[in-house]
Formats: C-alpha cells, structure tokens, sequence
C-alpha cells in the first residue's frame, strides 16, 4: 500500500513517522491476531517544499482476504515544535499511485486491499520503481561493454571468443568481489537479502585481478586489454546504473533543489539528488573520452589509460556517496544509514 505526505512548505528537515493500521474486513468466527496489523513506517528526512512524498509498506504474516488499511502522521518533529511529545496530525494521509506519463504522484482511490503471495506483494506496484530494471540493465551494460571491448582489440589480433572468456571470468570475479565487500561494509544487512546489496568499490578491485590472470593465461598484453577494457567497463556503468534508478538503489538524498528528480529508495517516494544519474553520466562522459584516447593512442604508453580512468571514477564516486540517502564518508566506511524496509 502507497499513501502520498505532504511535506508542508516552509521549515527546517524533519524527521517523521506514518502509522499504517489494518483491518480484516472478511474474517469469519473469533479473531486472531492475524486479522490486523499496526505498522509503523519512519521517514528520517523529510523536506519542506521538496513536494509530495509517497510512503510504502508491506505487511506479512496475515490471514488472507480483504483489509481496510488506513494510514496516519502520528509524528512530526516539524508539526510540533513546542516542548513534548508530538501530537498525532488526526487525519488519514490519502492513498496514491505512480503516474509514468506524468512523472508524478497521483491519488489513488480509496479501497479494500486484498492480500496476496509474499513474492506478489514485493512484486507490487511502487512509485517509479520497474521490478527487475537491475537485472536487466546490468546484464545490457555488460553486453555493451562486451562489444566495445572486441571492437577496440580486434586491430591488434585479439580474437572475440578470447575477449569473451577473459570478460566472463572478470565479470564472476566482480560479483563475487562486490558481494563480498557489501557484506564487509554492512555485517548485518547483507545475510537478509543474498540478492541485494553490491559494491562497486569491490568489483573494481576483484574483476582486473581475476581478468589479468586469464589474460595471462592466453598470452594476451595484459596492459593493452586493460586499456581497452576500461572504456568498456565505463559503458557498461552508464547502463547498469540506470537500473539501479528505476530499481530505488543507491539512492540519493531528499532534497528541494530544482535540479532533483523524483525517485523512490522502494520505500520512500521523494524529490532527491539523482546520484545514480550522475554516475551514469560520468560513466559515459568517461567511457567517451578514454575511448578517444584509446583509438587516438594517447598516451602512448601502455596502462595509462586503466590507471587513470579507474583513478579519475574512484575520485568522482567518493563525492557521489556523499550525496546518497546512505552517506559514507569513503568507499571504506561502515555503514551508517538505517535498512531499507
């Protein structure tokens, strides 16, 4: 179920908490606890003039049938800023639904809700967010930088099936690296959803070491394929990242600037910093110019290219994560940010 906030317009930050309360409405005989639910839903920033935020929730473990769900703002640090608790807002916040056309939230009408499969209900309608858009984007990504890759070392006698093994070995050591150093970073999180929860920063360092050593093992130049690899793999950031939009990952922080885009974390719907946008933009911006230099030879010297393109992103993304919903100071901090839910 997806309820719409209204931010308010002037103010400070604030932090917030929604109250969803269900019913059953078709239970037979006694009652059991099963027959309804309260579920709180805490939004750590919320954004005065940012507009409509939408809020998200599932609820699990239920007896099936029909439910009247409604939803309350029970806390508002900013609807309440003399000294107490703060008051409960009174009044039930409307259901909303995500217009694609539009760009934007839209009301939604009030109604039953029926129950449903744990995999349906996860599967469910969510503010801009496309189910399996990762997947599916990542898995392009690594195709576009596949055929860059052939495209680039076909002039110095580098056959495609060679590219291919070496890029598939690459890629299982990435993923492998990048799941190992997400669950380094967040201890806790990572055993609760094995297919959730990558990190870049883990696949940068794992994927050249697993490739060189195939590469190696051909008898390939190892400093040339690096070279070439690395626009290719910057192309294959520009598209992989785009999912990681639609999918509500690495998202940025809830912002009122004219320059956010309205995107979900798959929880919170709201007006944030595009971090994923910009680093699909620099990824492309990257794989361009390294591309150039690449068929231009410059610089002439071998590895170059690898050194200074993974350098110039590993800059670029620090200041990046400094931008998402989930801070870190550097690509080696300890998660600080909450789970999503």
């Amino acid at each position: 179920m997806t309820i719409a906030l209204d931010p308010g317009s002037e103010g400070a930050p604030y932090a917030a908490t929604v109250r969803f309360v269900g019913h059953r409405t078709d239970a037979a005989g006694k009652r059991t606890s099963a027959d309804s639910f309260t579920k709180d839903e805490r939004i750590d920033r919320v954004v005065p003039g940012s507009g409509p935020v939408s809020v998200t929730t599932w609820a699990y473990h239920l007896n099936p049938g029909a439910w009247e769900v409604t939803a309350e703002l029970i806390r508002s640090p900013a609807a309440a800023p003399s000294a107490g608790r703060p008051k409960s807002r009174g009044h039930t916040l409307p259901r909303a639904t995500w217009s694609w056309t539009r760009w934007q939230l839209v009301d939604a009408p009030y109604g039953a809700v029926r129950t449903s499969s744990g995999i349906a209900a996860r599967l469910s309608s969510v503010p801009a967010v496309i189910h399996g858009s990762w997947s599916a984007l990542v898995g392009l990504g690594i195709v576009v930088g596949t055929l860059v890759q052939i495209l680039l070392l076909a002039p110095y006698g580098i056959e495609a099936w060679q590219v291919i093994l070496v890029t598939a070995v690459a890629v299982a050591a990435g993923l492998l690296g990048a799941k190992v150093w997400y669950a380094v970073l967040r201890p806790r999180q990572w055993r609760k959803s094995l297919g959730e929860g990558w990190s870049v920063d883990g696949s940068i360092v794992a994927a050249p070491i697993a490739g060189v050593l195939v590469i190696l093992a051909l008898g390939l130049p190892p400093l040339t394929f690096l070279d070439a690899s690395t626009p290719a793999f910057f192309f294959g950031v520009a598209v992989g990242r785009l999912g990681c939009f639609f999918t509500g990952c690495c998202a940025g922080r809830c912002t009122a600037s004219r320059f956010a885009v309205w995107s979900s974390d798959r929880r919170i719907g709201a007006r944030r910093i595009p971090t994923q946008l910009l680093e699909s933009a620099i990824g492309l911006v990257l794989g361009l110019v390294l591309t150039f230099l690449f068929l231009n030879d410059i610089p002439p010297v071998d590895g170059v290219i690898f050194v200074g393109g993974v350098g110039t992103y590993l800059v670029a993304r620090q200041f990046l994560l400094r931008l998402r919903a989930d801070p870190r100071a550097s690509s080696i901090s300890m998660e600080r940010a909450a789970k999503l839910a």
